[in-house]
């Protein structure tokens, strides 16, 4: 998990998960405990995912180091892909996320 991204998406996804904002966070190819203790650790309240292998995250999905960011729209229709940390705390990036929260199917 990208440290320095995290606290912004942790901040993100608290202001608005009300409003229908899912985030998942998955960790891959480190150890279950060490991934628990860091998400205690850092306060992470998004539920994280654990690859443990990789397979999943680097076969299925072709990430292969982190941040990666998919964004699905209401729909379930993957709408964009991001590679590489960003902040979430800009008014641009909280446009962008009201933007996908009121889109309607």
């Amino acid at each position: 998990m990208c440290r320095e991204e995290l606290p912004s998406v942790n901040r993100a996804y608290n202001e608005f998960k009300d409003q229908g904002l899912e985030v998942l966070l998955v960790d891959f190819r480190e150890d279950a405990e060490a991934v628990k203790k860091a998400v205690r650790e850092r306060g992470y309240t998004a539920p994280v995912l654990l690859d443990q292998s990789g397979d999943v995250t680097g076969r299925a999905y072709g990430v292969w180091g982190p941040p990666t960011l998919f964004f699905v729209d209401r729909k379930g229709q993957l709408v964009g892909r991001l590679i590489g940390a960003r902040g979430w705390d800009s008014p641009t990036a909280k446009t962008f996320i009201r933007a996908l929260l009121t889109q309607t199917g």
